[in-house]
């Protein structure tokens, strides 16, 4: 009966406190922020019933909230799972002693066999050494080797190359391509029985006659009279020619280059003679030796150690000059008939000029001239040009042929300047009907 009235005193006093705590009234707020004027004249405002003692005003709102509850805790890791150990390794027992190898039994000792009867041999000869000959150098297989000697390409300049198949005894290397190339077979070039390549590309072979003087170019700053060496051959009716010699007029000088008569050829001998207004001009035979006029604008160079040479005026020409024999293989191929006494040495020669006139004449020279048309028959195994009469001279150094222009001066009217075979693209075959070229 205690404990009842008890629990019910009790319950009347809670019962007391809820009506009490009910009857304490909301708490009442109000903006009093500057910047809500609109809220701050809306007065007090209550608390909501969530929060009636702990509200705070929002000025923003206009309206009073409740203050927001802080998120519950975060409920504890639950607790490591214990691992469980490992089970104890398994204790292996030891491997069993090894087994005791028998040791071999010792070897028999063998009786020694009889000794055999000695008898004595010759040792055998040592064997032979084997010679392997050399390979044959250029110059002794026939087909010689040339380099570039222009030190304005560094790439090319000294780089040393075998002659082609069609030139292997003559040949020189063209620096800008650095690639060999056939003397004979640029425009300007005057080779052979004597095959000539024209300032217009055009190839053609102009005989002339044995024992006589042609003019090769004639302008009114140059003349140059070529020599003719030659033999008949009984079954034709003109003569096999080569030129042996240059008669050279430039200003009021004279120039002489000649190869001389030899029987049997020998490379390493010089064949060249060289005069200057009569006077004999010396060369040491060594490639590169260059001898200069004492006005320095004539020079004579050696371009190999003998029978080769650059000349060279000064604004007006230069000239390469090479003395080469007829050889037997040639004598063969082309029936020349040469014998033991005569090699017929001669000059394989290549031209380039600086200036020249539009009405430049001769052999060579009309092919440089403005409006030449080439008379060579075209479409033939060999193009001969004829004119023999036009181009006659009385001597190598006379101007009396009939297309004679030399009056020792440049004419600087109706002049070409600076023609050189560089200018011209040309294209065919060696030894062909025609090598075209064009300006």
């Amino acid at each position: 009966m205690a404990k009842l009235t008890a629990r019910l005193g009790m319950f009347l006093v809670l019962l007391l406190f809820v009506v009490a705590a009910e009857a304490v009234p909301a708490k009442k707020v109000r903006c009093t922020d500057p910047a809500y004027p609109d809220c701050i004249s809306d007065g007090l405002f209550t608390c909501p019933s969530g929060c009636p003692q702990t509200c705070t005003m929002s000025c923003d709102r206009c309206a009073p909230v409740c203050p927001r509850s802080p998120p519950p805790p975060a409920p504890p890791p639950p607790p490591p799972r214990k691992q469980k150990s490992p089970p104890p390794p398994k204790k292996r027992s030891p491997p069993p002693p090894p087994r005791k190898q028998k040791s071999p039994p010792p070897p028999k000792k063998k009786s020694p066999p009889p000794p055999s009867p000695h008898y004595s041999y010759p040792p055998p000869p040592p064997p032979a050494p084997m010679v392997v000959p050399p390979p044959p150098s250029g110059d002794v297989s026939g087909q010689k080797r040339a380099r570039c000697k222009n030190k304005n390409y560094p790439l090319c300049y000294g780089v040393e190359l075998s002659c082609p198949a069609g030139c292997p005894t003559q040949c020189e290397v063209d620096c800008t391509t650095c690639s060999p190339v056939c003397s004979c077979d640029r425009p300007g070039a005057v080779c052979q029985d004597p095959r000539f390549i024209g300032g217009d590309g055009v190839t053609f072979y102009f005989h002339g006659k044995k024992d006589r003087d042609f003019c090769l170019v004639s302008d009114s700053n140059i003349h140059i009279n070529a020599h003719f060496i030659g033999r008949r051959n009984q079954d034709m009716k003109r003569d096999f020619t080569w030129v042996q010699s240059l008669g050279i007029l430039f200003g009021k000088h004279q120039l002489f280059i000649g190869a001389k008569k030899t029987s049997t050829w020998d490379d390493s001998v010089d064949r060249l003679s060289i005069a200057l207004d009569g006077q004999s001009v010396y060369l040491p035979e060594a490639e590169g030796e260059k001898w200069q006029s004492a006005s320095s604008d004539i020079s004579i160079t050696r371009w190999r150690d003998t029978n080769a040479v650059e000349i060279e005026v000064e604004g007006n020409f230069k000239i390469k000059a090479v003395v080469v024999p007829l050889t037997d293989r040639d004598s063969l191929i082309h029936n020349y008939g040469i014998t033991q006494e005569n090699c017929y040495a001669h000059l394989d020669l290549s031209f380039k000029f600086y200036w020249l006139s539009d009405e430049v004449t001769g052999v060579l020279g009309q092919t440089y001239a403005k409006n030449y048309v080439s008379r060579a028959k075209m479409g033939v195994a060999m193009p001969v040009l004829g004119g023999e009469r036009e181009f006659t001279s009385s001597g190598l150094f006379a101007t009396d042929c009939a297309a004679a222009r030399f009056i020792g001066e440049l004419s600087l009217s109706n002049s070409t300047g600076n023609f050189q075979y560089g200018d011209l693209n040309c294209s065919g075959g060696e030894d062909g009907p025609g090598v075209v070229c064009k300006r």
